[in-house]
């Protein structure tokens, strides 16, 4: 193995010797403790030091990494606590992540290191977020994402790589060839000859170097930063290495040649630089054994400290506490009232209110929030000069600018990692899903990512995807689902549907605000068929808390969206039957004290959703009537929705398949119980 030393002195190498064999070390002994039982699981970057020590040991502390599995020479450079990260591989509540995930599913916020969920492509895009958050506040940094030679077949790593080069962005993307996708030989993964070669295609240069060199490592990562930051441009870099444990310790190494560990032995990264350094009187042997002597007994006297910590005792309320991020500062100049109808505002000066449409409304409330928030960044295909799908964000880039209002390329799981990785540097965003139906190709992102990030290691997601909903408009299978429900399973995510203008707009400014990553949905077929009014001023409905539309005596209908509207116009069609309307307007977290309330005023229930029946939200708030109020109950809770099928085009099967078309003979059925 050829080593160039360059520019570094003495000092320099022996310190990145020191930060190479420190990972090692740590591995061997979790291997031992793998055997004892003390820990459950390891996945060993044994053999491939050299790529995690050589990418931090060159960056700034302070720019952010993604990395993976094999990974532990990240840590370990960044220099976090031995003790902390073995009570995180301990389970142990003192550890990163409260005992909440496992080896390297966490992250620091305070080291700059983001941690990975399983599926490992998605945060590739985080990354492309992070530079953007360098690349607009014309910080001279990059951001580095790992990905394994499997991880480069999924589709989120194409996104990643297209976004990057497309917006330009100071990402370096890290290949780490090992080989082998668990088993998988890379003879069955790609067919191109080398990686690298995939970085031409998205225009963005590349190169391949020895993984298992540290010097090459640094000395590239180096030279790379400096060409992504002096050209605000991407760079991929392949790292040919070997790992020479399984996958993870359990899976073996059976259908590894025997022949590629003697070949990979002889390339060791530690065992050569080691010799290198003796060879080239940097260390001597003597001083290398007493290196080893003392990170043994450094590791020794961190594990006794770990070992030592108090067994961890579940808190349920903790638990459910740390699903979502509070509030740091109230950030509206005033809020609105939950009132039955015109709002009461709480504010001293006079209001300003007219009637505008619910598209009016949620421009009104993005262009405000973009007044209001420097660091708010607006995201989504054709929104720009284009104005959206919808129009709604016209003129907004004449207004704001395209670093602020961006044009995205077709590739939603991209762009919602790329809203947490702008999340991870203090901006705020929102993304504009086209259509709510297309959001099944970022679901990933959001239910693993978005929503799961807050509990797993305190990083708060502050994203909102805004979800064009809903059918009346025949626009088929494909753009007229309603998919609320899908979310509201997902604990760390709010969902917000409004049915009114003056709801759109306080409740779309409420959840800009929310630290919390908020699913906003829009019905398309009240964007410009629903009028009210509304105040011209900055302000917040608050996100929770369910709108009393009217008092009633004989039947609760308890809805959301179109079928506010729809039980609204059946009361004014039917004023012998005295409905008391609820509209949830939140549907995670769900608001059980006004649900409770409308359930009392008259002892029947209906629940009312344009969503399918089955898996839809009314067979959760019926399950919990039933539990909490069943001696308020006069009657079955009877839930009316639309037809178990895909919603069809054709607009006479639309209005058969629409739950409004069987809204009457429910209310019939419940007032002759």
């Amino acid at each position: 193995m050829d080593f160039n030393r360059q520019h570094f002195t003495n000092e320099e190498l022996v310190y990145v010797y020191r930060n190479l064999l420190l990972p090692r070390m740590i591995e061997e002994k979790m291997l031992v403790l793998l055997r004892q039982g003390k820990i459950s699981k390891w996945f060993s970057g044994i053999g491939q030091e050299a790529i995690s020590v050589g990418c931090t040991l060159a960056l700034q502390h302070d720019e952010w990494i993604m990395p993976l599995h094999r990974n532990l020479g990240v840590f370990t450079s960044r220099q976090m606590p031995l003790h902390k990260l073995f009570m995180q591989w301990q389970g142990n509540k003192e550890g990163y992540s409260k005992g909440r995930e496992r080896s390297f599913h966490f992250g620091s916020k305070p080291h700059y290191i983001c941690g990975m969920i399983s599926h490992l492509g998605p945060q590739l895009a985080i990354a492309d977020g992070v530079a953007l958050a360098y690349k607009l506040r014309k910080e001279n940094k990059v951001s580095l994402a790992f990905s394994g030679d499997g991880g480069t077949s999924e589709g989120d790593f194409h996104e990643a790589l297209n976004v990057a080069a497309v917006w330009d962005l100071p990402v370096i993307f890290v290949i780490e060839n090992n080989g082998y996708g668990l088993s998988t030989p890379v003879n069955e993964q790609y067919r191109c000859e080398s990686l690298v070669d995939k970085a031409k295609g998205y225009g963005m240069e590349g190169i391949c170097i020895d993984g298992n060199n540290v010097l090459s490592v640094h000395d590239t990562i180096r030279g790379v930063r400096d060409y992504c930051i002096n050209n605000q441009k991407p760079y991929l870099i392949e790292c040919m290495t070997f790992r020479m444990r399984g996958h993870e310790e359990a899976s073996g190494t059976k259908y590894v040649p025997k022949e590629m560990f003697d070949e990979w032995g002889r390339k060791d990264p530690i065992k050569n630089f080691e010799q290198f350094l003796i060879a080239e009187n940097v260390i001597t042997e003597m001083q290398v054994a007493d290196i080893r002597n003392e990170f043994k007994a450094y590791i020794d006297e961190e594990l006794k400290i770990a070992v030592e910590a108090e067994k961890l005792v579940p808190d349920a309320e903790e638990e459910l506490r740390d699903v979502y991020a509070r509030k740091s500062v109230v950030s509206s100049q005033w809020s609105v009232a939950n009132t039955i109808n015109a709002p009461h505002l709480t504010h001293h000066s006079p209001i300003t209110t007219h009637e505008i449409r619910i598209v009016d409304a949620i421009q009104s409330a993005l262009r405000q929030s973009m007044q209001h928030h420097p660091n708010l960044i607006l995201m989504g295909q054709d929104i720009a000069e284009y104005g959206g799908a919808f129009k709604i964000t016209e003129g907004f880039v004449e207004e704001f600018g395209k670093e602020r209002v961006r044009n995205t390329p077709l590739c939603e799981s991209a762009i919602v990692g790329a809203a947490l990785g702008l999340s991870l540097e203090g901006y705020k965003s929102v993304m504009e899903m086209q259509f709510a139906d297309f959001v099944t190709v970022g679901f990933n992102q959001i239910v693993n990512n978005l929503a799961k990030i807050q509990y797993r290691w305190g990083q708060n997601a502050d994203v909102v995807i805004r979800m064009p909903t809903g059918g009346g408009v025949g626009a088929g299978p494909f753009h007229s689902q309603s998919n609320e429900a899908w979310f509201t399973h997902v604990p760390g995510l709010k969902v917000v549907y409004p049915a009114t203008p003056h709801d759109a707009k306080g409740l779309l400014i409420a959840a800009i605000n929310d630290p919390n990553p908020v699913l906003f949905f829009e019905h398309k077929a009240l964007y410009r068929s629903i009028s009210g009014q509304v105040p011209e001023e900055y302000y917040e409905v608050e996100i929770g808390k369910a709108r009393l539309v009217k008092e009633g005596d004989d039947i609760t209908v308890i809805t959301y969206g179109a079928g506010v509207h729809w039980a609204v116009e059946y009361q004014e069609q039917h004023p012998k039957t005295s409905l008391h309307i609820l509209d949830l307007r939140t549907l995670l977290p769900l608001d059980y004290t006004a649900i409770r309330e409308a359930v009392a005023q008259t002892g029947k229930v209906l629940l009312l959703h344009e969503d399918t029946l089955i898996g839809g939200l009314g067979g959760e708030i019926s399950a919990w009537i039933s539990e909490h109020c069943f001696e308020l109950l006069d009657a079955p809770v009877f839930r009316c929705a639309s037809m178990d099928t895909p919603i069809p085009f054709n607009m006479e099967l639309e209005k058969n398949f629409m739950a409004k078309s069987r809204l009457g003979e429910y209310i019939e059925k419940l007032a002759n119980y």
